[in-house]
């Protein structure tokens, strides 16, 4: 059985990484995992309900009250289907929509960067996921952007929780980038 502290490394100290690098001008919003105190659903519609809530995410960059960055994290399981299906579900939304305030939807920025962090460190030495996620990648850069989608900017960072600092400015860049 999986310890508590040893659940969502890597979640934690993205989270915290983010908080100390995200300027104060722009609102970071964490999830749980990440070490906030909220889901982060995301809505096909500015109504909220079940029928229009697509998924949830790690953490939301806003930059001027508008969704600028979403961030997902993946630590295990990860296959294709997990990846893409994170990307896709997040590239239907056009609304962030916190549970304690219904009534005020947070709409996507005319570009918003999409990035997938996903955690090598539970591969097998010789597997060739690092070059199915580079495959990845490249495959959904071609079909952005996706018309009726906000999501005009992809990544997908590979780390593992204990080389996060050597790894720091590969995936700080494009978030950083694309706030400036």
């Amino acid at each position: 059985m999986i310890n508590e502290n040893e659940k969502h490394v890597l979640h934690k100290a993205i989270g915290a990484l983010l908080q100390s690098k995200i300027s104060e001008s722009y609102e970071l919003i964490l999830d749980q995992a990440c070490g906030g105190c909220q889901q982060i659903p995301l809505f096909s519609s500015s109504d909220k309900s079940r029928s229009v809530e697509l998924c949830k995410v790690d953490i939301l960059v806003l930059k001027q009250k508008q969704i600028s960055v979403i961030i997902e994290i993946e630590e295990s399981g990860i296959n294709p289907t997990k990846i893409c299906g994170k990307f896709l579900t997040s590239a239907l939304a056009s609304y962030y929509i916190h549970a304690t305030k219904p009534n005020r939807s947070i709409p996507m920025a005319n570009s918003v960067l999409f990035v997938q962090i996903v955690d090598l460190g539970s591969l097998p030495e010789k597997s060739e996921k690092r070059k199915q996620f580079i495959n990845i990648e490249e495959s959904i850069r071609k079909i952005l952007p996706i018309p009726g989608s906000h999501i005009d900017k992809y990544n997908l960072l590979c780390t593992e929780s204990s080389a996060l600092k050597k790894n720091e400015a590969d995936l700080l860049r494009p978030i950083l980038d694309h706030l400036r």
